[in-house]
């Protein structure tokens, strides 16, 4: 019988559990160096002299211009996708990675729900020396971590996709490998990895997830090292032809809701985030830039320009404005990686004589790289002056990240870091979101902080910007918050989200078990005096309700003019007793998210804007023959 008195009790045993743990895997480690000599970790190689010099290059000339299209990315949030047998999450690529060559062993758990599932692949994320590509390695699926009955043992080959730099100077890639596997029956089995090759022989690294994000069932996996034992789990997905649950309902036009454009093979799937200019003309992405805009209760698609990256934002004279991975490739600690730029899109200066004629566009800053910033992520935001601002989580004066302003005149765009984050204990590091309010005050949030994430506030005065720090969540564990984001300013109020994560246990005449389950909240920040005030608006608490992997989280919210808040829902739990899987998508209206405005049994909605006219517009993934959607919702 479930006890909520007893769920924190197992969860306080846990933790205390997991203290101890960590005090023998830094024993452990210790004990593994002595017999290898490469460590068994990838940020353990980067401190070391002989290691560090692989990822250190020289800085390279300017590199071209081209901007190519990137990749949509996977959507790993709601249940497998296609063939998937088992997800344990998306690549994490910054927190740390396991070495699979020079004699380590690397072990992780996966979950089958259902009888005879032939399995025909995999494909794992892993971090590389510069220059390094991965050729094969060795995978094998065992009945225990490394050992007991083999269903499969193979050197495989493996495809590279698509690659970023991370801060330690690595490459992370997404890796996939086919082959003819084994078909196996519902239980716990275990994939190994070991004897990676590289052509120069530099070590291999597995990238560490600990199962964020992860969908399979019975999620996160276990792992352990073949030197070090116990350690945390990897990214990964098992491939295989069965059937782990049943297809997704698609949106489709109903009372008030209507699709607004359905996306082709061709077109891409759209990605989350839409603008919207004052005319109710929207944009975004897929596999290019487009524009949806509305004639006679008709809405014309229109690609713009081929796909630079997230969604742009709307700027002065109606021209867009986004970020690219891409311009000088001279940053990183492996000197080679792209260190991002902002463009404008506009169209062209002669009438276009057609109804499908491209904009132009321009590139109008170069991220250089320390002391000026690096990575520049999708927020960027206009003051009333014209002046850009944007933040990128990388570079600075510290390395940390920025906040940076791009200043146009008559000569181009000048570019200045008002702001360069420092880490604890002064402030964050890696900002990922700011908004600009009515005062022209800058607020944003930070991935770290001292004890988390970090909610800032950058004030001008006498040309000066300084930082203060507004709130600070707690380093996630369990029952914590994790990467909040701001989305919206009004009436100085900020207006965010978060996720905070907690652990379900259960005691049964079997003995106590636990599930993982990862909850939403609302969040708003009201000035007070010289304080403020944090309030939770709405909160997914107890939803979940059942034994099973769960989670119910909020994807994204935003005000009308009357300051009345919108918002899109996802969840999805995964019954213990009968593998019975449920999962649902709205759109609702503030708070009342169990009592949705629209809703499907699927994972579907992603975003919502809204336009001048009160319409609600977003954007949703594949499902069915179509890759994605454009919606919208009257009033």
């Amino acid at each position: 019988m479930h006890s909520k008195g007893q769920s924190r009790s197992s969860l306080f045993r846990i933790i205390s559990l997991a203290v101890i743990a960590a005090s023998v895997l830094a024993v452990a480690m210790v004990s593994a160096w002595a017999q290898n000599s490469v460590p068994p970790t990838a940020v353990q190689a980067a401190k070391m002299p002989e290691f560090a010099s692989r990822l250190a290059h020289p800085v390279k000339p300017q590199a071209s211009r081209k901007l190519p299209p990137l990749a949509p990315a996977r959507n790993h949030r709601g249940p497998l996708d296609g063939n998937d047998m088992y997800d344990n999450g998306p690549i994490n690529g910054n927190t740390d990675a396991w070495t699979i060559n020079y004699g380590f062993i690397v072990s992780d758990s996966f979950n089958l729900t259902s009888n005879t599932v032939p399995i025909t692949g995999a494909s794992f994320g892993v971090w590389l020396s510069p220059g390094d590509t991965l050729t094969s390695a060795e995978l094998s699926i065992t009945s225990s971590e490394n050992g007991g009955t083999s269903y499969f043992d193979q050197t495989v080959n493996l495809t590279m996709g698509s690659c970023t730099g991370n801060q330690y100077g690595y490459n992370v890639c997404t890796e996939t490998t086919s082959f003819n596997g084994p078909t196996l029956n519902a239980g716990t089995y275990w994939v190994n990895l070991q004897n990676a090759s590289v052509p120069s022989g530099d070590p291999v690294y597995w990238d560490e997830n600990s199962g964020v994000g992860c969908t399979g069932p019975g999620c996160p996996s276990s792992a352990s090292d073949s030197e070090v034992g116990t350690i945390p789990s990897e990214a990964f997905t098992i491939l295989g032809n069965g059937t782990t649950q049943a297809p997704p309902e698609c949106v489709h036009d109903v009372d008030n809701f209507k699709i607004v454009h359905n996306f082709t093979g061709n077109q891409g799937s759209p990605s989350g985030g839409l603008a919207i200019d004052r005319a109710c003309n929207l944009y975004g992405t897929a596999a290019a830039t487009y524009k949806l805009a509305e004639n006679h209760g008709s809405w014309i698609f229109t690609p713009l320009y081929n796909a630079l990256g997230p969604p742009p934002v709307i700027g002065p004279a109606g021209a867009l404005y986004g970020i690219a991975n891409a311009g000088l490739q001279n940053c990183g600690s492996s000197g080679n990686q792209a260190c991002g730029l902002v463009y404008r899109l506009q169209p062209p200066p002669t009438a276009c004589l057609t109804a499908l004629c491209g904009w132009e566009q321009t590139v109008i800053y170069e991220f250089q790289g320390n002391p000026d910033g690096w990575q520049p992520t999708s927020n960027l935001v206009f003051d009333d002056a014209g002046n850009l601002y944007g933040i990128t989580s990388s570079g600075g004066m510290y390395g940390l990240g920025t906040v940076y302003e791009l200043t146009p005149s008559n000569s181009g765009w000048t570019e200045t870091v008002i702001y360069s984050f420092q880490g604890p204990p002064q402030d964050g590091s890696q900002p990922n979101s700011l908004v600009i309010g009515e005062d022209g005050k800058l607020s944003g949030t930070t991935s770290y902080g001292s004890s988390g994430s970090v909610i800032f506030q950058l004030i001008q005065t006498d040309g000066q910007w300084q930082e203060n720090t507004l709130e600070t969540f707690p380093v996630c564990q369990f029952m914590c918050n994790q990467n909040p984001q701001l989305f919206q300013q009004r009436f100085g109020t900020l207006y965010g989200l978060a996720t905070y994560l907690e652990q379900d246990c259960y005691d049964s005449h079997d003995g106590g078990f636990c599930f993982n389950v990862t909850y939403g909240r609302i969040f708003a920040l009201t000035p007070s005096g010289n304080n403020w005030n944090f309030n939770v608006l709405a909160d997914t608490e107890g939803w979940c309700g059942g034994p099973g992997d769960c989670f119910a989280v909020f994807e994204g919210i935003t005000l009308d003019a009357a300051g009345t808040l919108y918002g899109t829902f996802d969840a999805y739990l995964d019954y213990y007793y009968n593998g019975e899987q449920f999962w649902t998508s709205t759109v609702f209206k503030s708070p009342r998210y169990n009592d949705p405005l629209i809703g499907f049994n699927g994972l579907d909605f992603r975003d919502v804007e809204v336009d001048a006219n009160g319409n609600l517009h977003g954007t949703t993934g594949p499902c069915g023959e179509s890759q994605g959607t454009v919606w919208q919702i009257s009033p």
